[in-house]
């Protein structure tokens, strides 16, 4: 495979504004909560949905923004939980609100990833906002108690501080907390210290606290004037309260400051940052506190804990600083739960860091994928054509043959996108002549025209009209151009015949009846937090994938289950175009019809004697173990459509006005899913079941180097002929080739006999979500004595206990060695046992052994994407993959310490 390295395709990068957990701690004092999601609001105005999975850390959706949508302030809230008829507690409904250079408060829905409502209000731009505690008392089955609701209060520029209602299921002002001020000062951090105290932090070197049902100032907290030689104002840019009622600030000075809340008094002023402290993040039981800055410094800082065990004695100290980022660091979020307990911190260097809290010092940092989960790269192999997008422009590049790195491929297009939204998916044909592009108002399809002037030359842009459809998430050409499906925020499945001829005078063209396809019925989903207005979250589809010949569509939802459609009939050019059929449907699509306009579900659409009907396998295929993370059709090497047997033509008749074939395709496809657990699944998708290879080969005979992954799959690449099924799978930091025609080579029974008695290379260690256990080499504490009993008891002699022993899942590997004998015998005994051919990991032209059944590499990192540039049969896979290092980022000027050069 020879591989176009390239770094000259641009994605500017957008800066992590906010951070917000929806959860601070375990519902009822049980395991980590289903629900539990990570919210992060970046400047471009996206807002990514993170699952942390124990430990896994997928990003399961984007809420897409717009231009100058940039988002400033994150909070969740939660209705009250509601009592099932067999007695058990149902948990509310998560909501999620943001903030961003406007006068209004957005709430998202979860299931649609659109807004669904706003709060306006005759008030300045918000600057902070903050969600009141839950009430404890009344969360069960009081929704009629308006204040079972958790509140918001908003900090406007002017100071003005607004109280907003979320009771039922609504949002609209309630009234001012406090009026502007003579000064004006803007309110830069609110937070509650209790359900009816807040207590804001200005741009005057003040705090305020206030009480949020009358008004009144409790308390006004003085910070002084600034240093020397600065400026006389100190800002206030964080507020942060302890479980214990004291509370914290950090300022512009680079200072936190702790304050007794009783007597609103300042205890200790600890200076830990060479500029300005932007925010803060505590411990559950409030006895650590995290800061971050302009410096680019996390500092960790603790409090002695008093004699009795109980409370502190509130003389804190700094433990330590690191530099987990390269530049400003502008948020945190933390939680704090039985298994998982975090830190999450981002800013302008674009990614994520999570940072162990409950084994701070014990673990080490991990650093989450910076770059989209969904590649923002197509490719047209047979035009070798590159198409890359963010925000609202799309560049169209073409690589030339033999490309040596000498000269850089040429932009041949550019599309600037009139309208202020993001895109949200791109698809262009194999032969790249249509390109459609969707965004949350429309669908835009461009035919692309090719002068005949010379290879480099630029293409001539066409727009071609489209059938309104709004809100679209997920676009999908297929390969030859004769279907469009678009997948809506409200997770319609959208069908859209394109007419193409081989005349090159005519202009492709859309039909203006629009399909919908039907998904199967789902009734084990119980209904979760994450239920939005419009849907359920998990059923919200995150893929969407044709075969090559078009005759094959399938799509997977974050719940893990997989939906496939078949065209049924032959093409008939001298059927009509479009014939609309509601007086039969299937029986299946009238079950599961749940959609307002229960006419237009019913009705059969057929284009040119052709129509999709659902998979008559489709129920066979299982659900997944975990949430999808990646798609793909195995290409086919023959055309594998219906060929009609003479004339195709069908006639209408009296008693069938509207006749087409009912003839299906036999032939079979392959469907690749990768889940977030790495596991592979290869579907025979008519068959409606699992493929030859998947059955002989199970997670436990993946390699260790595959196993050991902690990043999901982002994309793949084929590479198939009559020899081969190369697979080629990549994520952010690494490079994965399987051949599918081969096995993997299965333990020997002496390496699993090893595994069952706990001396394994490579052990699942559990740790607290972020990073890996400290080598015993890195620090300085080895053993440690362990009690069975109370202290202060005789509980007998106790032993020393090596802190640096690896910790093991509960979960065993037996389970998957049992699995290894299974895999055996449905190995034929004729086939040769295949080994790992170790190939090189440098080089643009991967070199792989014929015999290997698998090849790796981490020299490219990170990888925004790999797409093939290569339609031609027979010749060597060419691909071009792309990378964006942190160092090469535009990022502006950094703080630059006094001990720096």
């Amino acid at each position: 495979m020879d591989i176009h390295r390239s770094r000259f395709v641009p994605f500017p990068p957008s800066a992590i504004n906010a951070l917000a957990f929806s959860h601070t701690e375990p519902e009822h004092g049980q395991q980590e909560p289903e629900s539990l999601r990570l919210a992060i609001g970046r400047a471009n105005g996206n807002i990514e949905i993170w699952n942390p999975a124990n430990g896994a850390w997928l990003q399961e959706k984007v809420f897409y923004g717009g231009k100058d949508r940039s988002v400033e302030g994150l909070v969740w809230t939660q209705n009250p939980d509601q009592r099932g008829s067999n007695g058990k507690i149902i948990p509310g409904r998560l909501r999620l609100f943001s903030i961003g250079y406007s006068s209004s408060v957005t709430e998202w829905d979860l299931a649609t990833g659109l807004p669904a409502r706003h709060s306006n209000g005759n008030h300045s731009e918000v600057w902070c906002i903050a969600a009141q505690p839950r009430a404890k008392s009344n969360t069960v089955g009081d929704t009629n108690n308006a204040s079972a609701y958790q509140k918001l209060v908003a900090g406007c520029a002017d100071g003005t501080l607004v109280l907003l209602s979320t009771e039922d299921d609504d949002l609209r002002f309630e009234r001012f907390v406090s009026r502007a001020s003579t000064k004006k000062a803007r309110a830069l951090s609110v937070t509650y210290k209790d359900r009816d105290t807040v207590l804001v932090g200005f741009a005057d070197s003040m705090i305020r606290v206030f009480d949020t049902r009358n008004g009144n100032v409790v308390r006004n907290i003085s910070l002084g004037s600034g240093p020397h030689g600065g400026p006389k104002e100190i800002l206030v840019w964080k507020v942060k309260c302890l479980s214990n009622g004291d509370f914290v600030s950090g300022d512009s000075t680079g200072e936190i400051r702790i304050y007794n809340g009783k007597n609103y008094s300042q205890m200790q002023r600890i200076s830990g940052h060479e500029a300005d402290v932007l925010d803060l993040a505590v411990s559950r039981d409030g006895n650590s506190i995290f800061s971050a800055g302009m410096d680019r410094r996390t500092c960790f800082y603790t409090c002695k804990k008093s004699q009795g065990g109980k409370g502190h004695t509130g003389n804190w100290r700094k433990v330590s600083h690191q530099r987990y980022h390269e530049h400003d660091v502008k948020a945190m979020a933390t939680y704090e739960g039985n298994k998982i307990s975090v830190v999450v911190s981002g800013g302008i260097d674009t990614q994520p860091i999570v940072v162990p809290l409950r084994q701070f010092g014990q673990e080490l940092s991990r650093g989450l994928p910076s770059l989209p989960a969904t590649p923002p790269l197509v490719s047209a192999p047979a035009a070798r054509l590159l198409v890359s997008w963010w925000n609202t422009e799309v560049r169209v590049w073409r690589v030339k043959p033999n490309h040596d790195g000498a000269e850089k491929p040429k932009v041949v297009a550019r599309l600037a996108l009139q309208g202020d939204e993001n895109i949200t998916s791109v698809s262009i044909t194999q032969d790249g002549e249509l390109l459609a592009v969707a965004t949350a108002d429309a669908v835009k399809l461009f035919h692309l025209i090719h002068a005949q002037s010379g290879v480099g030359s630029s293409l001539r842009i066409r727009k071609i009209e489209m059938p309104d459809i709004e809100g679209v998430r997920n676009v999908r050409l297929a390969a030859d151009g004769r279907w469009l499906v678009a997948v809506t925020a409200t997770n319609e499945v959208r069908l859209v015949r394109i007419i193409r001829t081989d005349d090159p005078d005519d202009e492709p063209r859309p039909l203006a009846k629009v399909a919908r396809l039907q998904r199967m019925p789902r009734g084990d989903l119980p209904e979760t937090p994450l239920t939005g207005e419009y849907g359920s979250y998990e059923r919200s589809i995150s893929h969407v994938e044709f075969t090559s010949d078009s005759t094959v569509l399938a799509v997977t939802d974050i719940a893990g289950y997989i939906d496939t459609w078949v065209v049924e009939g032959n093409e008939d050019a001298t059927a009509p175009e479009v014939d609309i059929d509601d007086s039969t449907s299937d029986a299946a699509e009238d079950e599961d019809s749940d959609d307002d306009d229960e006419d237009e579900s019913k009705e059969q659409v057929i284009f040119l004697g052709q129509r999709w009907i659902r998979n008559p396998s489709a129920h066979l295929l299982p659900r997944l173990d975990s949430a999808p993370t990646l798609l793909s059709f195995q290409p086919s090497t023959e055309d594998s459509r219906p060929q009609p047997n003479g004339n195709p033509a069908v006639h209408p008749t009296r008693s069938n006005p509207h006749p087409h074939s009912r003839e299906l395709s036999t032939a079979e496809h392959k469907l690749l899913v990768t889940s977030a657990k790495q596991q592979l699944y290869v579907f025979e998708v008519i068959a409606g079941r699992l493929s030859e290879w998947s059955r002989r080969n199970p997670p436990s005979s993946y390699p260790s180097e595959y196993r050991m992954l902690d990043l999901p799959a982002k994309g793949c690449v084929w590479d198939v002929s009559a020899s081969q099924q190369r697979l080629w799978l990549y994520g952010e930091k690494w490079l994965f080739m399987f051949d599918l025609s081969k096995d993997f080579p299965i333990a020997e029974e002496g390496s699993k006999k090893r595994k069952r008695e706990g001396f394994t290379d490579t052990p699942r260690k559990v740790t607290s979500g972020a990073g890996d256990l400290v080598p015993s080499k890195d620090t300085t504490v080895t053993k440690m004595r362990k009690y069975n009993g109370a202290p202060g008891k005789d509980t007998g002699k106790a032993n020393w206990v090596d802190v640096h022993a690896p910790r093991t899942n509960a979960l065993d590997d037996d389970d998957e060695a049992e699995s290894q004998p299974l895999a055996s015998l449905r190995r034929t005994t004729t086939q040769e046992e295949t080994t790992n051919g170790d190939g090189p990991t440098g080089g643009e032209v991967a070199e792989v052994e014929q015999k290997a059944s698998w090849w790796h590499t981490f020299k490219y990192r990170p990888i925004l994407g790999m797409v093939p540039v290569c339609g031609e049969q027979g010749q060597p896979l060419e691909v071009v993959l792309v990378e964006r290092p942190s160092w090469d980022l535009d990022l502006p000027p950094r703080f630059v310490g006094a001990h720096e050069k």
